[in-house]
């Protein structure tokens, strides 16, 4: 097997953030939409409700499987025979979860309006088939996974993506009476697209695969016959499958017994580790359908304000967080003390994650002072006067970006600690995480009851500053042996917070007087405060940006072929 899985990797991860962006702006510009259009109730149905119960079975009956199939593949033990039929348990394993999802949702959780009460069931038992169904497709998708086929996969999850919403949007516009109906049909539809897309794939790869083996060994150059085929069936000796019906479970032969009992083990492993993932990932919206406090238009606001602050995370603070990672892991040993390291590395890592934290902190603190003029304004021109009326909206955003302050050295510390600890000190920090989990998620329900939907933020910031202050009190100790203290230098200096203060007054100050009367004149104000404040931390750290541009244009000059090894000489 020749495949460039490094390569294919790297293409997976760049896909991959396209295709996150290409998602989030379909999933603003469809809640605008029905914001605008609709209503913030059914958008709380629909996009809380009903998309937690999609990914709560999709990830539970999936997540431990795949994951331990893809662990597998390197087991000479596992046969691709009971690969396949581990994958096809996908789908009894869904349909078995959805019988007790179906009754928790329609029975236990808190009532929808009598009005959407016939759609709300129509739309959970819409979600459950969809997910079953789905689960069909897994063999395909987890084949294309291990042969690199990586346009495909961009392909089908673009092209569901842009049907499931045209489906949507062009139903609605027919009958906004029907938007959870809409809702329902088109997570149909987008899951059948899924499934054709994969299988018409290898329905017309396979045979044209098995027509280039037989060419192949005529001609005995691949290269001859790459203007013809294309490179898609090179360094295929291993694909096992000579028919479409090979992925179905049974077919494929098999001299082994049916499962493997190696994976099965693997899976049970997996699924105790997912079923605590699922519940930190979705902690927040499990506790808003628990929780009778909140109703369905404020779980949208705060759904809509949350995909709107989580844009820094996804899009600035991640790339960063993921660069200063694999930063610390080529630095520092993880078991060898900093005093048994080399002096000039250590203390490049230290200066580093200084900078780092400086620059994160630095930016959370420009998105918490111009969201608290700007809040209104933004979410005026996204969702309209309906959708900020109450203020509520308003209010949410401001929280937020106080837990944005907190989310940017939250990153780059746990970063710096997940890079240099030891495997014992990850075990014993997972006790600690579960600790802080089930904290987040107790907090999260009494906040909630006490200050509403911001009790949601106040908890996530609770949680946030558990997991720094950790983080910090391991990073000073690390550090102590060496004699540095790194964070010391990761504050913002005094003359970007003093312009950041003056800026944020002038602000409010105009949106006091200009927001109601021009909001254009309002956004130039913010527009050139900004510009303000990233100059005045561009002059103050100027030693820092010359630095690094120096190592950029070196970097860049190196990765440069000359002229002799271009020409080969």
């Amino acid at each position: 097997m020749g495949r460039n899985v490094l390569v294919s990797s790297l293409q997976n991860a760049s896909f991959s953030i396209i295709f996150q962006i290409i998602c989030r702006c379909i999933t603003f510009a469809i809640n605008a939409f029905i914001v605008r259009n609709v209503g913030r109730e059914v958008l709380g149905i629909t996009n809380v409700r009903l998309l937690l119960l999609e990914s709560t079975l999709l990830f539970l009956s999936k997540e431990a499987i795949i994951r331990s199939a893809l662990s597998s593949r390197h087991n000479k033990q596992c046969s691709w025979a009971q690969l396949v039929n581990q994958l096809w348990i996908t789908v009894p394993v869904c349909f078995t979860l959805a019988i007790p999802c179906l009754y928790i949702w329609l029975n236990w959780l808190s009532p929808v309006d009598a009005i959407y009460s016939e759609q709300y069931r129509f739309g959970s038992f819409a979600i459950a088939f969809a997910c079953i169904i789905e689960m069909t497709a897994e063999a395909p998708i987890f084949v294309g996974q291990v042969f690199c086929f990586v346009k495909l996969k961009v392909i089908l999850d673009t092209g569901h993506i842009f049907i499931r919403s045209f489906i949507f949007i062009l139903i609605v516009l027919l009958n906004k009476d029907v938007t959870i109906y809409a809702f329902g049909i088109a997570q149909i539809t987008s899951a059948c697209t899924i499934i054709v897309g994969n299988y018409a794939f290898y329905h017309f790869y396979i045979p044209r695969l098995l027509q280039y083996r037989k060419e192949l060994k005529k001609v005995d150059d691949k290269y001859v016959l790459r203007e013809r085929y294309g490179q898609h069936y090179e360094n295929m000796d291993d694909f096992p499958f000579v028919s479409i019906k090979q992925m179905l479970p049974g077919v494929l032969p098999n001299s082994n017994s049916i499962f493997n009992s190696d994976l099965q083990t693997l899976v049970l492993s997996f699924a105790k580790q997912g079923i605590l993932k699922q519940v930190l990932t979705e902690g927040e919206k499990y506790v808003m359908s628990v929780s009778p406090v909140l109703t369905f238009s404020e779980q949208a606001t705060y759904d809509v304000v949350n995909n709107m602050g989580s844009l820094a995370a996804r899009f600035i603070f991640r790339p960063i967080e993921d660069s200063s990672y694999f930063y610390f892991t080529q630095t520092i040993a993880r078991d060898t003390a900093l005093a048994e390291q080399k002096r000039e590395m250590v203390q490049e890592a230290s200066y580093v994650l200084a900078y780092v934290m400086k620059t994160v902190t630095s930016i959370g603190l420009l998105a918490f002072v111009f969201a608290q003029s700007y809040s209104g304004t933004v979410l005026l021109l996204y969702g309209g006067a309906d959708f900020v009326e109450g203020g509520l909206p308003e209010q949410l955003l401001r929280w937020h970006s106080l837990a944005i302050v907190l989310l940017a050295p939250n990153g780059i510390t746990e970063g710096y600690m997940f890079a240099t600890n030891t495997s014992k000190q990850i075990d014993t920090y997972n006790y600690y995480m579960a600790f802080f989990s089930v904290t987040f998620l107790l907090l999260s329900y009494q906040l909630t009851n006490w200050f509403g939907p911001v009790g949601f933020i106040l908890a996530n910031c609770c949680n946030m500053s558990f997991r720094i202050s950790y983080s910090v009190f391991y990073i000073n100790k690390h550090f102590r042996s060496v004699g540095m203290v790194p964070l010391r230098k990761s504050l913002p200096g005094p003359m970007y917070l003093s312009v950041l203060i003056i800026c944020g007054i002038v602000c409010k100050i105009s949106e006091a007087y200009f927001c109601e009367r021009s909001i254009l004149c309002h956004l130039l104000i913010g527009a050139v405060c900004t510009g303000l404040s990233v100059g005045t931390w561009s002059f103050e750290n100027r030693e820092l940006l010359r630095t690094g541009l120096a190592r950029y244009r070196t970097r860049k000059q190196s990765l440069t072929p000359t002229a002799e090894t271009t020409t080969g000489n």
